[in-house]
């Protein structure tokens, strides 16, 4: 740690967001209904106060490495990008939220508490250089997920969706606990930065201990593909996506994500990497059955937000190319170009994610829920400006240039080539190009499809201007990438 800074320097947003949370839930006691403006304001006060803490921390240890509570939370500039992009994120549903929250009787203070706190839990998670830290924060993000997927107690889908993420992430984090634990009974140690160390001289020779890792491996790779949601540990995402009320599956497409990145950076690349001859088929096999059941299910879907829910699925999959392909022979190679690219692509997916499900959201109003597919015919004839928003974000998702979305899965591509992977390259090209129907699809119900509606659509000027500003971003990243790209990078030589 730098010797020159304060002690708990590095976990100064977190300790912010946790007291700002505590206040915020005792201040919303004593408001009435109609004075809730208040919590929703506090909460993005909240979260603009963690991003000047976290540019100050980042500031005052000049981008090194620092850490604190010995050893167990680090800041790095991996971590600081992750969180500044997790407070957009949070924010941004927030406010895409609002009216379709007062719409349903949900603008309610535990709302926005649940949101403070499963965001803290997401920057633990970001910065954990410890297994129990990480999983602390797991596990701070799950329960408050699972309350929010359930907070619309009059929805017996809401309550059911509940009930299965529940259950499943149980299981997940067992998985997980179990898995740390075979790593901890192989090495001594739960830090890690000497886990990275004690598995580099167990994996070498004919060391017994090889098994208990390899055992442990199993059970954590099975972990974090349920966090990350991706094949065969996907089951939950069609359902909960659908089920939850569509501001909650905003939020839980969008930060958990980022959170789940880091968690496998943190987890494979950081603790395991004398173990990338093993875990780097798993991913192969995880990603390549992903992007398959991810793109085929889509096809199928009549709903929206289940569309949505299987393509994330296809997405996380391409998310992991990038992390295998820093592996070559065994060896994880020296440039990080392949993990960044793995980091600009959940950064970009997080952003079309706000962008297409914030139009699910913009678009529905109390009584209705526009989340079917046929909802959204002839939105160009009732709001030219929406249609072509959501046309860019369409086109981003499906990897159409000149949007973001081109560049991110072109940059995976590449990664995956310099890996010596070609076929796994030309499989997520197929996959890809079959992905691009269902998004094709809804640009085709816009454009030439006759509205079933015919009444003018009314939005929230700040959610209306942003959304505008999401959808142009994918215009504007996919034109100038580079800014964003040279900043994964130096996030990820920086941890």
């Amino acid at each position: 740690m730098m010797t020159n800074l304060p002690l708990m320097l590095p976990a100064y947003p977190e300790i912010f967001l946790l007291a700002a949370g505590c206040t915020i839930l005792v201040i919303d006691l004593f408001l009435k209904d109609g004075a809730r403006w208040v919590t929703y304001a506090l909460a993005l006060a909240a979260l603009a106060g963690c991003a000047v803490l976290t540019l100050g921390v980042a500031a005052a240890t000049g981008g090194a490495r620092a850490t604190t509570f010995n050893g167990m939370f680090v800041f790095d500039m991996m971590a600081s990008v992750l969180k500044m992009f997790t407070y957009l994120a949070v924010a941004l549903c927030l406010v895409y939220s609002r009216a379709y929250l007062a719409d349903r009787g949900l603008f309610r203070g535990e709302y926005f508490v649940l949101v403070l706190f499963a965001a803290l839990g997401m920057m633990v998670m970001i910065s954990a250089s410890h297994f129990l830290t990480l999983y602390l924060g797991l596990e701070l993000m799950s329960l408050c997920l699972y309350s929010l997927v359930a907070l619309d107690r009059d929805s017996a889908v809401s309550t059911e969706a509940a009930m299965k993420y529940f259950v499943l992430g149980a299981l997940a984090s067992g998985l997980l606990l179990y898995g740390m634990s075979m790593v901890y009974g192989a090495t001594g140690t739960l830090e890690i930065a000497a886990v990275a160390k004690k598995t580099a001289l167990v994996a070498q020779g004919e060391n017994p201990l090889k098994f208990v890792l390899a055992f442990g491996l199993v059970f954590i790779v099975s972990g974090l593909a349920f966090k990350v949601g991706v094949v065969p540990f996907h089951m939950w995402i069609p359902d909960v996506y659908h089920g939850a009320p569509s501001s909650v599956t905003l939020f839980i497409s969008t930060g958990p994500k980022l959170a789940a990145f880091a968690m496998a950076v943190r987890l494979l690349v950081n603790a395991l990497p004398s173990l990338a001859a093993d875990w780097q088929p798993m991913l192969v096999i995880l990603s390549v059955l992903s992007m398959a059941i991810g793109n085929l299910a889509a096809i199928a879907q009549s709903n929206i937000k289940r569309m949505l829910a299987y393509s994330t699925i296809s997405h996380m999959g391409f998310m992991l190319l990038g992390l295998l392909s820093g592996v070559v022979g065994g060896n994880t190679l020296s440039a990080p170009e392949a993990w960044s690219s793995a980091m600009f692509y959940a950064l970009v997916y997080v952003l079309m994610s706000l962008g297409a499900f914030g139009m699910v959201v913009l678009l529905s109003r109390s009584g209705f829920e526009a989340e079917r597919i046929e909802d959204f015919k002839g939105l160009n004839a009732r709001s030219p400006w929406l249609a072509f928003v959501m046309l860019l974000l369409m086109f981003s998702l499906a990897g159409i240039p000149p949007t973001v979305g081109f560049y991110a899965k072109l940059a995976v591509l590449q990664a995956v080539l310099g890996a010596g992977q070609v076929w796994l390259a030309l499989v997520a090209v197929l996959f890809a190009l079959i992905g691009a129907f269902y998004y094709i699809r809804i640009v085709k119900v816009m454009y030439f499809d006759e509205p079933v509606e015919t009444g003018v659509i009314r939005t929230r000027l700040d959610a209306g201007i942003l959304l505008s500003a999401n959808g142009l971003a994918m215009l504007a990243l996919g034109i100038m990438p580079q800014p964003l790209v040279q900043v994964c990078l130096q996030a990820i030589k920086g941890f």
